[in-house]
């Protein structure tokens, strides 16, 4: 048995270094990162962290050191679904979604850790142990780049390793969206494999045009066409767009998934493990798109991420890209020919320069 019998919280904010937008979320120039650490009484530790795109970061903090550490200390921390569930029924009537679920993320990727850490495997073993060789793309944050900017930005990527990009859509004319995607196109090739991401911008008619538009362009697939409440109006997108759908980073639960998913309005199911619940619920969303024979991709937190894919047969492209956080993590995720691998290190393998971290503590 393994009690937990510390819990610590750190809520930083990472100036980013150029003001980055998409077509929803406006400009963005700081992300949040919100970690906990947990430790049990022999003194082994695990570390999780959910991350937000400027706000709702501090409401996350009071989650994990106000609610949660009341409900961990003293738990035998291999009891992960028990602990799961314990925070979930108890927070649930008044944080079903939003900051609750990112803070349960986080100790949930906290409590893997410190299993994986104490068993000393790496997490893509204990959980499944498929294929630690990942494909992942390159995902910027570039709706406002001027072409020429964003054609060096791809450049940049390809010279790091990535052998397959994604590029935002969702400008104010479709005409101009096309446009840039024919760019890319041209620029990358053909059948280089180019993916978009329109942030939740349209509603299903107007996703189902802008599908037809880029259809030319041989896309791998169109990302968050609509918001994630429109069920029927992403099926309609799949059925009628002519071109794959991904989509989930904005889901919460694995029974959103399966709503989703039961309806036809998916073809890459998308979860974030930094929101969906943690590895807890990704690893069953990733099962649960096995057994309708769909293939898994990912929303960031790619240093976790890649022992979640490498662990599933299911699994597609892993995405990358950082916001700054690699400068405080001993070894950040390496690319080579469009792969990340993930490491055998202990647990998710992550070090965390933790005094670093201090300086920036929001």
């Amino acid at each position: 048995m393994s009690r937990l019998q510390t819990v610590q919280t750190l809520h930083c904010r990472l100036a980013l270094p150029q003001t980055l937008s998409d077509s929803m979320h406006g400009d963005m120039r700081a992300f949040e990162l919100n970690l906990v650490r947990l430790r049990d009484e022999e003194g082994a530790e695990g570390v999780g962290y959910t991350y937000t795109c400027g706000r709702n970061g501090a409401a996350i903090e009071a989650v994990l050191a106000k609610d949660f550490t009341e409900l961990l200390v003293g738990e035998d921390a291999d009891r992960i679904e028990h602990l799961w569930n314990k925070l979930w029924w108890a927070s649930h009537y008044g944080g079903r979604g939003g900051p609750t679920v990112l803070a349960l993320s986080a100790v949930d990727m906290a409590l893997w850790d410190l299993k994986a850490r104490r068993l000393g495997q790496p997490l893509w073993k204990l959980l499944g142990g498929n294929d630690p060789r990942v494909p992942c793309y390159a995902g910027g944050i570039d709706l406002q780049l001027p072409l020429d900017d964003l054609l060096a930005q791809t450049d940049g990527n390809l010279a790091k390793g990535f052998r397959a990009i994604k590029m935002k859509v969702g400008r104010e004319k479709l005409s101009e969206d096309v446009a840039r995607v024919a760019a890319m196109r041209e620029h990358l090739g053909e059948g280089f494999p180019l993916m978009v991401d329109a942030n939740m911008r349209w509603s299903a008619d107007e996703a189902i045009r802008a599908a037809h538009a880029f259809r030319p362009f041989d896309l791998t697939w169109l990302e968050e066409p609509l918001i994630p409440d429109d069920v029927a109006g992403q099926a309609r997108v799949v059925r009628e767009g002519g071109i794959p759908i991904a989509s989930g980073e904005n889901l919460r639960t694995l029974w959103e998934f399966k709503q989703l998913i039961a309806a036809g309005g998916v073809t890459f199911p998308e979860p974030d493990v930094t929101n969906c619940g943690g590895i807890t619920p990704f690893m069953k969303i990733a099962h649960l798109a096995e057994a309708f024979n769909l293939p898994v991709t990912t929303h960031g937190a790619h240093d976790v991420t890649v022992h979640l894919l490498g662990a599933v047969p299911n699994r597609s492209y892993l995405e990358a890209h950082g916001f700054g956080l690699d400068k405080y993590i001993a070894e950040p995720l390496q690319i080579s020919e469009g792969f990340a691998v993930a490491p055998d290190r202990p647990g998710h393998g992550i070090e965390f320069d933790w005094k670093g971290l201090e300086a920036i503590r929001a």
